[in-house]
């Protein structure tokens, strides 16, 4: 079983999980796409399962600091070139639970207390 949660260490929501995870004696792995990027193939696969629109964060200063042209996405391509070069644009946290290591587990995007009980297996 593989647990993986992705967003940036200081952000608020990013506290909260990482509280209700360990409070709930979820085992994970952190990666913090500010610090260590994200890859195109990974974005790749999240939009194929939830949509890019799912995955921007479109209330955030990232996104209010853009101008109107890149606001102005095209197509999936764009969100991810747009997402890789401004990962705070990603919705925080991502979660990736696999269960079986085929790579076909549960996406979670954003926090829901109430999915990650039904989801993760508590340690």
């Amino acid at each position: 079983m593989d647990t993986v949660v992705y967003g940036i260490k200081n952000c608020d929501t990013m506290k909260k999980a990482f509280a209700w995870l360990e409070a709930n004696a979820v085992a994970y792995r952190f990666h913090d796409y500010r610090k260590s990027g994200i890859d195109a193939d990974t974005l790749q696969r999240w939009c194929a399962r939830a949509g890019w629109e799912a995955l921007m964060n479109r209330r955030g200063t990232t996104w209010r600091k853009l101008s109107p042209e890149q606001q102005a996405i095209a197509d999936e391509a764009a969100a991810i070139a747009l997402m890789q070069a401004q990962p705070s644009l990603i919705r925080r946290p991502v979660v990736e639970h696999d269960v079986t290591g085929s790579g076909k587990g549960e996406l979670i995007i954003g926090l829901d207390t109430d999915l990650y009980a039904r989801v993760l297996r508590q340690g």
